[in-house]
């Protein structure tokens, strides 16, 4: 299948974590995802660099003047570029918006940061636990008395960045296609994890969130939004949050009706925890999922990276796929008619200098 995104073609100067997280979305999408990898790096590469995953990728020396023209060449027939280096290299290295607008007018140019282009720290370095420390992301998560926990960098690095640059490239390109210029697109994570948040700021303008942890709906103060510990020692999540769901929630743990009456007291909360913590020691966690199975109360078993691909309802979906003997998520969103699919596996650093010199009339020699 080709995917939505099939004849954009968006080159991607090879980085970490959240740029290549963004090239995979969109070569899964149906993209032509060509990575500039260092030239140093020719003929290296790693099959279980799953976020390489349906790219092509060419080596270049891109502290060399004549390679710098070879990439403008390339660049003038491209949609969008993406870089994550910090504010600055690309314009020392002769590849800066200015430089590259010059040559084609219409490219969307990405610029992947933590703290942004511009600001007091826009140059200093910094990782996706600092970046959402400033949002209030960090302090709303974790339990009382503890120090906040790394959530993963899944807030940062991947919702609040990678997700918001392959956003930010597609309107760019969007907006060119309906008449426009090419821009810049400054994907900062500090600014995408801040948007991730908008719903809590509600909360708080509205008075309904406090800043205590363990003390609103959302952040484990529920008794019926939380993980419990199971007889094994595995956990259940549990997001009972709506009335009917809550119902069943006590129903099936066979608990007082009349004494977890009153879901909503706050009052309450602490005390009715206590007691759904004790029920569910009293079964594993697989014992638990069949008496929840199929039911609407929002309850769901709490699997490891290793349990998931083979949970009955994602082999149904076939929400994680096989690749190269491997387990890997599989592209998302779907589409009806245009189905995306990974094209092949990660590939080897340079291996297809020939073909992408040939398709967009560069010197292969200057490419090694």
């Amino acid at each position: 299948m080709s995917g939505p995104l099939k004849g954009t073609t968006i080159i991607e100067f090879s980085g970490i974590g959240p740029g290549p997280f963004c090239g995979m979305v969109l070569a899964d999408l149906g993209a032509e995802v060509i990575k500039i990898d260092r030239a140093s790096s020719l003929g290296k590469g790693n099959e279980l660099d799953f976020q390489s995953r349906s790219k092509y990728s060419i080596t270049a020396d891109l502290k060399k003047p004549d390679v710098i023209n070879e990439i403008k060449k390339l660049l003038s027939q491209a949609d969008a570029l993406f870089e994550g280096f910090r504010p600055g290299v690309m314009e020392r290295l002769g590849l800066g918006p200015e430089e590259v607008l010059g040559v084609n007018p219409n490219i969307v140019y990405g610029r992947m940061t933590g703290w942004g282009q511009t600001g007091p720290l826009a140059n200093s370095a910094g990782h996706d636990l600092n970046y959402i420390a400033l949002t209030g992301a960090l302090d709303s998560i974790g339990r009382k008395g503890e120090n906040p926990p790394p959530p993963l960098n899944l807030i940062g690095d991947y919702g609040g960045g990678g997700m918001f640059l392959a956003l930010g490239i597609l309107a760019g390109i969007l907006n060119v296609k309906n008449g426009g210029k090419g821009q810049v697109v400054d994907a900062a994570m500090v600014d995408g994890a801040s948007l991730l948040m908008t719903m809590f700021y509600s909360f708080d303008a509205s008075g309904f969130w406090k800043q205590s942890k363990e003390s609103n709906l959302l952040d484990g103060g529920a008794h019926f939004y939380d993980t419990f510990e199971c007889k094994d020692g595995k956990h259940m999540s549990v997001g009972s949050i709506e009335p009917q769901f809550y119902e069943i929630l006590i129903d099936k743990l066979e608990l007082d009706k009349d004494y977890f009456g009153n879901q909503m007291d706050q009052s309450k909360w602490l005390e009715y925890k206590e007691v759904i913590k004790d029920r569910f020691k009293t079964k594993t966690r697989d014992e638990w999922a069949k008496v929840f199975e199929g039911t609407d109360g929002c309850v769901a078993p709490v699997l490891s990276i290793a349990e998931a691909p083979h949970h009955h309802h994602l082999k149904d979906r076939n929400t994680f796929i096989e690749l190269d003997g491997h387990f890997q998520p599989a592209p998302a969103p779907r589409f009806s008619l245009t189905q995306e699919s990974v094209k092949h596996g990660p590939p080897k650093c340079g291996q297809d200098n020939a073909v992408i010199s040939k398709k967009f009339k560069l010197d292969e020699s200057k490419l090694s």
